[in-house]
């Protein structure tokens, strides 16, 4: 994988820390008139890559890395298996009327659909619900096996992989979520979930946890 490049505006979050260091995230953000809200995935992104370093009531300072290939290794490193959430499934002989209620009810937009073996043979989104859901009226008659998206058209990712990697895979699928799954001799077994929520969350994280 090739190195991630700093945006514009993270090199002149770097100038200014090591120019005025140690400086609070709210003194940087009046530097460059934008909010704390808006700062805080760059400053998450720095921190996390070793460029910024920062200490509680003290403010962040520059840890002297100017390798941007330091910022992709770091990245790299964020596991799926670190960050997944529970699967959401329903099996393939529901209705669709109950998953879209089942849907709801978990507050998700993505369903795995599994057969009989708990093994993955297909997956719901919100659009497919909607879209079969317009002008019918016996949704509790139409079996959700019907309308799924099947294998081998869905994209999944495995534990080890990096939080990147399945970044990149949701963009160019355009697509809200990714099931985790684990190779068994009769298909997929899904053991988790990775969805666009999870990774923004993630790259936000280290930022909560230096709120200065």
């Amino acid at each position: 994988m090739s190195p991630i490049e700093l945006n514009k505006r993270q090199e002149e979050i770097l100038q200014i820390v090591k120019n005025n260091g140690p400086i609070t995230g709210e003194q940087i953000a009046d530097r460059l008139s934008l909010t704390r809200a808006t700062l805080r995935p760059d400053l998450a992104i720095l921190t996390m890559a070793g460029f910024l370093d920062a200490r509680p009531r003290v403010g962040y300072f520059y840890a002297g890395k100017k390798s941007a290939q330091a910022l992709g290794d770091t990245m790299n490193n964020m596991k799926v298996k670190d960050f997944q959430s529970m699967p959401v499934v329903v099996r393939e002989s529901v209705s669709v009327y109950d998953a879209i209620c089942q849907m709801f009810l978990e507050d998700v937009g993505t369903l795995f659909v599994v057969d009989e073996q708990s093994l993955l043979v297909g997956v719901l989104s919100r659009k497919d619900l909607l879209r079969t859901s317009i002008g019918r009226q016996e949704l509790n008659q139409i079996p959700v096996h019907i309308i799924m998206t099947r294998m081998p058209n869905i994209t999944t990712c495995k534990k080890s992989e990096s939080l990147i990697e399945v970044s990149r895979r949701l963009i160019e699928q355009q697509i809200d979520a990714v099931p985790v799954v684990a190779e068994e001799p009769a298909g997929l077994r899904v053991t988790g979930r990775i969805t666009k929520t999870t990774i923004t969350r993630a790259f936000l994280s280290l930022s909560e946890s230096h709120e200065l």
